[in-house]
């Protein structure tokens, strides 16, 4: 059984796609788990962020799968593998890692419009993330994207505290040119923009390259929690980049390497478990 055409269409097209009740009950619980766990005990990577007006923090952390169990066990068991092969039209895929996203309620800070893929010592086209929410999020609180700028070539990276862009510390390491994010929220008129109301059990793939941001979390009671896992394809290899990446690591790789290590395990023949993880949708 395979994901109906249209949902692959629409993700070649616009660089992001909401996927309906993929991931069950236990996948959600397990990483509702995992993310408190990280919330108790963040790693060197973790930090939270603040606005100017209230008192509500933005947490992320990533890079955290081989110390909490049940994140590895959502990379390595879950639907998640599947889905990115099947959307990437990769065989394989490549686990990259996972990234916790945790606005409190109250909490005004903004995730400023990027793309990720600059971020990251990673080239090729199959790569995606998976943005799985363990709570309800509204439209009004969901992450937002650009349709189609994952074809629009490559963006600057930037701090999400500052807004500020990474700072080179190689020139000569990455020839190619690097546009400033556009002011997407000043502008919204000028764009198509996706966002989705979104329920546990649902998630929103898009690709690395794919311009997104996300509003605050104005509700007093609601949190908005998220396991994002990173995946990628058949075509991933390691680059260089003119700034230090982040992650910084490139899993013992060299430059031009498929993207594959014990750092970046390969999941295997995703198309023996697209079976598995596709039959809700048919």
């Amino acid at each position: 059984m395979k994901i109906d055409q249209k949902l692959i269409e629409e993700y070649d097209q616009n660089g992001a796609v909401c996927l309906r009740n993929v991931f069950d009950k236990a996948w959600i619980d397990l990483a509702r788990v995992g993310i408190e766990k990280n919330l108790a005990s963040p790693s060197s990577f973790g930090e939270k962020l603040k606005g100017d007006k209230s008192d509500g923090h933005y947490f992320d952390d990533y890079c955290n799968w081989n110390r909490i169990e049940e994140f590895k066990k959502f990379a390595f068991e879950s639907p998640a593998a599947a889905i990115a092969g099947t959307l990437t039209k990769s065989k394989e895929v490549s686990f990259y890692h996972e990234h916790v996203l945790v606005k409190e309620p109250g909490t005004d800070k903004e995730t400023p419009w990027h793309h990720d893929q600059s971020y990251y010592p990673i080239d090729g086209d199959k790569v995606c993330s998976i943005w799985m929410p363990v709570d309800p999020v509204p439209r009004e609180t969901c992450v937002q994207f650009v349709a189609g700028s994952h074809r629009w070539g490559w963006y600057q990276p930037i701090k999400f505290e500052t807004t500020l862009p990474y700072r080179v510390v190689d020139g000569d390491g990455d020839r190619r040119t690097y546009q400033p994010v556009p002011d997407v929220e000043a502008n919204r008129d000028k764009y198509n923009i996706l966002t989705w109301d979104v329920q546990p059990g649902d998630c929103i793939v898009f690709h690395m390259k794919c311009l997104h941001g996300a509003p605050g979390n104005a509700s007093r009671t609601c949190w908005r929690r998220v396991l994002s896992t990173r995946w990628l394809g058949d075509d991933a290899v390691i680059t260089r980049r003119p700034w230090r990446t982040s992650p910084p690591t490139t899993g013992g790789l060299k430059t031009g390497d498929r993207a594959v290590s014990s750092n970046f395990p390969s999941s295997g023949d995703t198309t023996i478990k697209t079976t598995h993880v596709f039959q809700k949708l048919e």
